[in-house]
């Protein structure tokens, strides 16, 4: 009978068990964004949430408890400063498990966990400014010679093929393999 069996064994031992959900818990609290299997997420979701319903009142105890499991300084702040207040009038459902297809080498589904509300940094990248166009001439007496610059900024210059490298007459001498020595017995 299957009485009471609840968590997923993922083909580890206890022990090695442990150690990948306390990464992973530390690689989501720190990134706040972790993809990995559907299997390993649906076992991580429980466990982050009960850190982040630990993190919302903020006292010796709770931080013990979320450092026993973290182990690191910065990211218990991280829960008590960042995540706890974030989530303080939220009745409980955190995170959210995205599906995004089997992976590549094993065909395993894999999945994106990730808190709610969660925002990805946009790196804002400055603008180049368009071919053929310039923002002021550099001399008045010369617009002629500007547009015809612009003229062939704008036609595309075709690249030479790159010359085949051509085999050579003799072939390179390999080194000759060393005939196997006889044991003694």
């Amino acid at each position: 009978m299957r009485h009471g069996m609840v968590n997923r064994k993922l083909g580890r031992t206890s022990a090695h068990r442990n150690a990948l959900f306390r990464n992973q818990l530390s690689s989501l609290v720190d990134r706040e964004r972790i993809i990995t299997t559907l299997p390993k997420a649906k076992e991580l979701r429980p466990q982050i949430e009960r850190l982040i319903t630990i993190g919302r009142t903020d006292n010796v105890h709770n931080r013990r408890q979320v450092f026993r499991v973290l182990g690191d300084e910065t990211l218990v702040a991280k829960v008590f400063d960042t995540l706890g207040p974030r989530f303080a009038e939220r009745p409980g459902g955190y995170t959210r498990i995205i599906k995004i297809g089997p992976r590549r080498g094993d065909s395993a589904e894999t999945a994106i966990i990730e808190f709610v509300g969660y925002e990805p940094k946009i790196e804002e990248k400055p603008e180049e400014p368009v071919k053929g166009k310039k923002a002021a001439p550099k001399k008045e007496a010369e617009p002629a010679e500007d547009e015809q610059e612009s003229a062939e900024e704008e036609t595309p210059k075709k690249k030479k093929a790159p010359a085949k490298k051509k085999k050579a007459a003799e072939p390179e001498e390999k080194p000759k393999k060393k005939a196997p020595s006889k044991k003694k017995k």
